[in-house]
């Protein structure tokens, strides 16, 4: 196994071992809490760009299928892990953990302290950072980090949208009969995909919908010209703000009384349409155990959350109505457009492999479309 160093930009030093793809690579390292589900990560496009350290230590142990893909390939920079398990044992597994990442030129580094790593941006916050296998220079590594590109004011979407539009038909996946293909599909919604997951069209076929997905540099024409029913503006990388058509899209969903629905980058695309600011936490959401409550219910959901932006909702709070709060900060979770048929969540109601808390949110949808009909 060949020695691995991942270097922070404020010069903090983590020696590892490789278990991936060799090479060297740049990204922001941030940590996701989620005990399973490792396979969903590093396929979810709104981790382009991004090292992943995972807080479970010991990662692999039931390998790789490709039913669980949330795309089409993993976007992750890096896999940082604290124990990586050779053996795996899974009937639906196909491959190793390892052989996936070097399949997929995606370098993984295990032997970490991943607690240390953890506390160290929980006090700090994420930062960029640099993994190599085949430098042993740390001093030329440090230079390196120092000198990476913040991901604020980049558009990341470009790199992970569709590039043509395409039908989804395909349902939620049940141990019994694989995926659903439902026979009557009588809402048709429109999903702008800025990095959107796959569950999250099965839930919406799950709930009678056929999906188009279409890539976000659509024209507002070209999505009246699919009669949408309703408009979804999908999870997806980085900073909202330079997602300019994006915005413009969603302000004239809004404005037109287009039902629309967002999630995660979507929550923060709307709230930008509305004339609204988000600004960047200070080490993100990341994993499944986020505490959110319903402000009308008063109930609390426990999340799946993968962010890194945030909205300020007192730049809105004239346009909107805040309906989910987060236990933890106090960040804004959900709101509603006052006037209009639109809301829309922070976190993730269609998970692999949970929670699955909120996942109501998809009928509500479909109930918001058929009263508005």
């Amino acid at each position: 196994m060949a020695k691995a160093f991942l270097v922070l930009e404020d010069g903090t030093v983590f020696n590892g071992v490789s278990f991936g793809a060799d090479g060297e690579i740049t990204g922001e390292v941030v940590f996701n809490t989620s005990i399973t589900g490792y396979q969903e990560i590093l396929t979810d496009p709104s981790y382009y760009g991004q090292m992943v350290t995972m807080t479970y230590p010991l990662i692999g142990n039931y390998g790789i299928n490709e039913e669980d893909f949330e795309s089409v390939k993993p976007y992750v920079s890096a896999f940082i892990i604290k124990e990586y398990s050779t053996v795996y044992s899974n009937y639906r597994a196909t491959t190793s953990l390892g052989e996936f990442l070097k399949k997929h030129n995606i370098i993984g580094i295990e032997k970490i302290d991943t607690r240390k790593l953890v506390r160290h941006i929980r006090e700090k916050g994420s930062m960029n950072a640099i993994i190599s296998t085949t430098s042993d220079n740390i001093d030329e590594l440090k230079e390196k980090a120092k000198n990476i590109e913040s991901i604020v004011g980049k558009d990341l979407v470009k790199h992970v949208s569709c590039s043509s539009l395409y039908e989804w038909s395909e349902g939620t996946w049940s141990i019994d009969n694989g995926y659903k293909k439902p026979a009557h599909l009588d809402l048709n919604i429109v999903a702008i995909d800025f990095g959107v997951k796959r569950n999250i069209l099965r839930y919406f076929v799950d709930n009678g919908c056929k999906v188009t997905v279409v890539p976000y540099t659509f024209t507002f024409e070209q999505i009246l010209d699919l009669k949408p029913d309703g408009i979804f503006l999908s999870n997806g990388p980085g900073d909202p703000e330079p997602i300019k058509n994006g915005i413009e899209l969603a302000r004239k969903a809004i404005e037109n009384n287009i039902p629309t629905f967002g999630i995660c980058l979507g929550n923060q695309i709307m709230s930008l349409a509305l004339g609204g600011k988000t600004y960047k936490l200070k080490f993100g959401h990341h994993g499944g155990n986020q505490p959110v409550m319903d402000l009308e219910t008063k109930k609390v959901e426990i999340t799946a959350q993968n962010h890194c932006f945030a909205v300020d909702v007192e730049s809105i709070s004239d346009k909107v109505e805040v309906t989910h709060i987060n236990l933890n900060d106090k960040t804004v979770e959900g709101v509603r457009v006052k006037g209009k048929p639109a809301f829309a969540v922070q976190y993730h109601p269609e998970n692999g492999p949970g929670p699955h808390d909120a996942a109501y949110l998809f009928e509500r949808f479909v109930k918001l479309i058929k009263s508005v009909k």
